[in-house]
């Protein structure tokens, strides 16, 4: 696939970096010379430096034979603006634009194809709110991901000493359980991974992944671990936007306090928040924190622009007595160092927000995909369409399907037609059957499929596996 980028920095970046090894054609636009230099030193991609919203760029960049747009700068003027070049001028067909602005968010007649014809507008920022929210709501979580519209959860969890089934074969838990259903897709030893089977003995600190319908997420999460208080307390270091974000999405169900350097911005952020209390300084001043008593916080996140002052934020809260601590970290080098030590959970902003792409970019019917375990790893959600003669896994059990090694298909969900039933609209109305994928489990046309890879470089394979071949026998 032939890809314009536009926009090398933190975002732009990573897309190039995950997208360029899975033999794409990429191409990245910016203004910064230097940083596209690095950029290429890094990678096997085409650089080219200038304005991404120039017509005249665009077409140096190879716009007139792309398969797809990403404008991915700072500016979401740029972004539109490129966007709309794509469609009148070169006919791109798929245009991905990032907007931060919540103003153009709330109306996205925007972005119909008669405007700025922009395809999908993704937001970095609410995507980042969204999973910290997950994270505060379940607090023994590494990751909590949702697929199938929220009807199926991808949970990772660190096991514990003490928790029921560690020190037991995995097969203990569907006698421990009977009434709930649930699969460990993957495990993860001492960064390693692990292809569960029943005789699988979890050991502590163990990294483990299970799928299960989201209503019985938290059933499952009690068999790995005790289960922790439920959040109360807040604190946010940083008023940022995704700081600021937060604290409006939590204010309502939590007691919040949010430190922001800047006076002006402080002000802004009392005047914007209802219950949220907000305070002016330095989010590495220890007096400052222990004034705010942020040892009785159960959760402090460090959401501020400046890795370094994130890290240290969070140490001294840890350190100070935070329960848990959470830190927004943009260096990839930074979120591996520090992943697993006084740091509870390092969020890097580029891997928490690639899935959103990555679901328009991979090939086949793919709904969704999350990137995992900073992006070494990937869960997909792909649909199912043919037949036994011309599908590799539309009518076979899940032991017929030739699925590359380190990959498991963790759940179905299936679409049934309610009887009788219709919308408001007068369209069809259906219930949706979560299935947790067994040996024997049958995968029917339009299932959607929640596979788990724990080698990013099978999912070409993946793929191809789920691409209907007519010539299939």
């Amino acid at each position: 696939m032939k890809i314009v980028i536009l926009g090398a920095g933190q975002v732009g970046s990573s897309v190039a970096e995950n997208l360029v090894s899975e033999a794409n054609d990429i191409t990245v636009v910016d203004t910064n010379a230097e940083r596209l230099r690095k950029l290429q030193d890094r990678f096997d991609l085409r650089t080219v430096t200038g304005n991404a919203a120039h017509p005249a760029i665009l077409a140096q960049a190879g716009a007139a034979d792309a398969d797809m747009l990403l404008a991915v700068t700072q500016s979401d003027e740029t972004n539109m603006v490129a966007c709309k070049l794509a469609a009148t001028m070169f006919n791109i067909p798929t245009k991905i634009a990032r907007i931060r602005s919540a103003d153009y968010l709330s109306h996205q007649e925007i972005f119909a194809p008669q405007n700025f014809a922009v395809d999908l507008s993704i937001c970095p920022e609410q995507v980042l709110t969204d999973y910290i929210v997950k994270l505060l709501e379940f607090p023994e979580a590494l990751q909590v991901l949702e697929f199938a519209g929220g009807k199926v959860s991808l949970v990772a969890m660190r096991a514990f000493h003490g928790g029921p089934l560690v020190g037991h074969e995995l097969q203990y838990l569907r006698q421990h359980m009977p009434q709930i259903d649930t699969r460990v897709a993957a495990i993860f030893r001492h960064d390693s991974p692990i292809i569960p089977e029943g005789k699988t003995v979890i050991e502590a600190d163990d990294e483990v992944f299970f799928i299960a319908a989201t209503g019985n997420i938290r059933g499952v999460m009690r068999e790995l671990r005790r289960m922790d208080k439920p959040v109360k307390r807040v604190m946010i270091g940083g008023g940022g936007n995704i700081g600021r974000r937060l604290a409006k999405a939590i204010e309502n169900k939590y007691e919040v306090k949010i430190i922001e350097f800047n006076k002006a911005g402080a002000e802004r952020l009392a005047a914007e928040l209802d219950k949220t209390l907000v305070l002016a300084g330095d989010v590495t001043d220890e007096e400052l924190l222990e004034a705010e008593n942020v040892g009785e916080m159960d959760v402090y996140c460090a959401l501020t622009n400046d890795d370094e002052n994130n890290i240290m934020s969070s140490l001294l809260a840890k350190r100070m007595g935070a329960r848990k601590v959470i830190a927004l970290i943009n260096r990839g080098s930074y979120v591996n160092l520090v992943q697993a030590g006084q740091i509870d959970i390092a969020i890097s902003p580029a891997q928490a927000t690639i899935g959103t792409l990555l679901a328009h970019v991979r090939r086949g019917d793919c709904v969704a995909v999350h990137s995992l375990r900073r992006g070494a790893a990937e869960a997909l959600e792909l649909v199912a369409h043919g037949d036994a003669k011309s599908s590799k896994v539309v009518g076979r059990r899940v032991e017929e399907i030739d699925l590359p090694k380190g990959t498991t298909i963790g759940a179905i969900v299936r679409r049934h037609e309610r009887g009788g039933g219709r919308e408001g609209d007068g369209k069809t109305a259906y219930d949706h059957e979560v299935i947790i994928a067994h040996h024997d489990t049958i995968i029917e046309p339009d299932d959607h499929v929640i596979v788990f890879v724990v080698n990013k470089r099978m999912v070409s394979k993946i793929e191809k596996l789920f691409q209907v071949d007519v010539s299939f026998v």
